[in-house]
């Protein structure tokens, strides 16, 4: 008899721990699914603009009927790229519709009316930075306008104790110091205050304690 209570005991055991292990992964789905909505639906309006080019970057040049002068080729360190017969040019700080039409001037000396097209190939030069509490915490590319929930999103979503409301964007500045902005996830994602989804800047990091 006392076999039979401790077997029934042992299998109840089991079946909550199970039930909870199922409850843990559900909660966690819901948290994953809430970035990625409030990512999508919440986020501010970012404007729409050209990327800036920067050190590192690739770029594509083609000039019609042109093949000489034509290439691929990527940004130096110190931000110049070099063209036959355009010289070296600063490309870091510019987009590719500013490259574009400063190669087109300089061509005028040699051809009539040369056609250019300037356009990325690889970003290599915008990158954020997010710590602590994530799925996958790291450095990441950014290729066009991004917030805090995007790169939440991007970064697999919270962890189970993420402190929510603790998380903040560290800001480098020019003299070295950097900028601390707050942002609580939870007053995010119901609306409340989404000034603080901000717009991320290259070098930004994110923690999440």
């Amino acid at each position: 008899m006392r076999s039979k209570h401790l077997l029934l005991f042992c299998i109840s055991t089991l079946l909550i721990a199970a039930a909870n292990r199922v409850d843990a992964q559900a909660v966690k789905g819901r948290a994953d699914e809430e970035v990625a909505t409030a990512a999508a639906t919440l986020k501010l309006p970012a404007p729409v603009r050209d990327y800036i080019v920067g050190p590192e970057d690739i770029l594509n040049v083609n000039v019609w009927k042109e093949p000489e002068i034509s290439r691929t080729l990527p940004v130096s360190p110190d931000g110049k790229i070099s063209l036959p017969l355009v010289g070296e040019l600063m490309a870091s700080g510019h987009t590719a519709t500013q490259l574009q039409n400063e190669i087109k001037e300089r061509l005028l000396t040699y051809f009539s009316d040369p056609e250019v097209n300037v356009s990325l190939q690889e970003a290599k030069s915008h990158k954020f930075n997010i710590v602590g509490e994530v799925e996958k915490p790291g450095f990441y590319l950014m290729t066009g306008p991004l917030t805090v929930l995007d790169a939440i999103a991007i970064a697999g979503g919270l962890r189970d104790f993420a402190k929510v409301g603790k998380i903040y964007v560290l800001r480098p500045n020019a003299d070295g110091t950097h900028t601390r902005l707050p942002f609580n996830y939870k007053r995010v994602i119901k609306g409340s205050d989404l000034r603080q989804n901000v717009e991320l800047q290259p070098r930004d990091t994110i923690v999440v304690p």
